[in-house]
């Protein structure tokens, strides 16, 4: 996808599981490296898009987005099922990288909003997103995709 100051913007794939359950993990998150590996599988064959950051090492972030369609919308949205960036990596970019890399991909795959459920306990989370420009309430967070070449951030 892109590469910006050493860090690489990619799809993930099987062989990124082991290092995607260190830091699912970490976000309190537990999963199996075999187990994940079939999830990646499973929501990329589904349409969905798995993106992950790594600058050295073990990814520092990754990032999951399905479409949706609802019957009261004439185009889906892009549903934000994972957002995390290690620690050590956070308040450098890296969430807004893979924000910006997710929102080009639900374009793509048609898609004019992203949507991104954030729990009453992640507070940091809840931040991001406002700095990120989405609206909404205690946990559903919604901003549109805007078009190509309007400055999207």
């Amino acid at each position: 996808m892109g590469n910006r100051y050493g860090l690489e913007i990619r799809a993930a794939a099987g062989s990124d599981a082991a290092g995607l359950a260190a830091l699912l993990g970490e976000a309190g998150t537990a999963v199996g490296a075999a187990d994940l590996a079939a999830r990646l599988e499973g929501l990329q064959r589904d349409g969905g898009t798995v993106l992950v950051a790594v600058e050295w090492g073990p990814p520092s972030g990754l990032i999951a987005l399905s479409p949706v369609r609802t019957l009261d919308a004439p185009r889906p949205f892009g549903l934000i099922t994972a957002l995390v960036v290690a620690a050590e990596s956070r308040r450098r970019g890296i969430g807004r990288v893979l924000l910006k890399a997710a929102g080009r991909a639900a374009r793509q795959a048609g898609c004019d909003r992203l949507r991104l459920s954030v729990g009453p306990e992640q507070a940091a989370l809840h931040a991001f997103c406002a700095a990120a420009g989405f609206a909404g309430g205690t946990e559903l967070f919604e901003r549109p995709l805007l078009k190509r070449g309007s400055g999207e951030a």
